[in-house]
């Protein structure tokens, strides 16, 4: 059983409680980046499942974290600047998502 903490965040509207060893303040932030992403992808493609919204907000994120890792150099680092474990909070977030989703069916 973790023993990580956990920090409840709200995402297009829904609660998430995800265990992490973040602290809130940057996951609260990952959080918003992503209720952010999908909220512009909700608006340029009009989707409103949640599904696809999520999958659609995560090839988006995803090409972002290749184009930054190939700026890195060649061993796939991430760019300058660029905190990775920003990104595995948005994974964490993406995958708490999906199971909620999965849960929710």
């Amino acid at each position: 059983m973790s023993t990580k903490p956990v920090v409840t965040v709200t995402i297009r509207g829904q609660e998430f409680r995800i265990r992490t060893d973040d602290d809130e303040a940057s996951l609260q932030r990952v959080a918003k980046y992503l209720d952010d992403t999908m909220a512009t992808i909700e608006k340029k493609t009009g989707t409103v499942d949640s599904l696809q919204l999520a999958l659609l907000s995560a090839l988006n994120l995803a090409r972002e974290l290749v184009e930054l890792r190939e700026r890195g150099g060649a061993q796939g680092l991430p760019a300058a600047g660029v905190d990775p474990v920003r990104f595995e909070s948005l994974i964490d977030l993406a995958e708490s998502a999906l199971e909620a989703h999965a849960v929710g069916q």
